[in-house]
């Protein structure tokens, strides 16, 4: 197992990693809208997601791999009724590929965003 870490993204805040490779793959800790400063973005859930989509795509550099290599996405939501919104959003960061995906609604969120998505991707 090797240990992710990228100044691009949010420090971890807590006893957990950034993402964790293993065997080829790399599976990242849930991303809300923190700027790699710490910062909560607050705003709608466009904003939210394209700040989730940045720290991804950041974590996932390190590992070296991309969103192209995602296989699989848990987006975890505070209101389904913004499901089509966030969709909009993960739809233009994804593009034609499209991993496989689970989609809940959660009682609460850290910092009490409206979303947290976590990937796994092939190295």
């Amino acid at each position: 197992m090797k240990v992710v870490h990228t100044n691009e993204a949010p420090a971890a805040i807590g006893p957990y990693s950034q993402a964790m490779e293993v065997n080829g793959y790399v599976f990242t800790s849930g991303q809300i809208a923190l700027t790699p400063e710490g910062e909560f973005i607050g705003g709608d859930i466009h904003q939210q997601t394209h700040q989730v989509f940045a720290n991804l795509k950041a974590v996932l550099e390190a590992a070296g791999t991309s969103l192209d290599k995602v296989v699989k996405a848990t987006v975890f939501m505070s209101d389904m009724d913004e499901f089509v919104a966030m969709n909009e959003v993960y739809g233009e960061h994804f593009g034609e590929h499209k991993p496989a995906r689970s989609a809940v609604q959660v009682a609460r969120l850290p910092k009490d965003a409206k979303v947290e998505i976590e990937v796994i991707a092939q190295k």
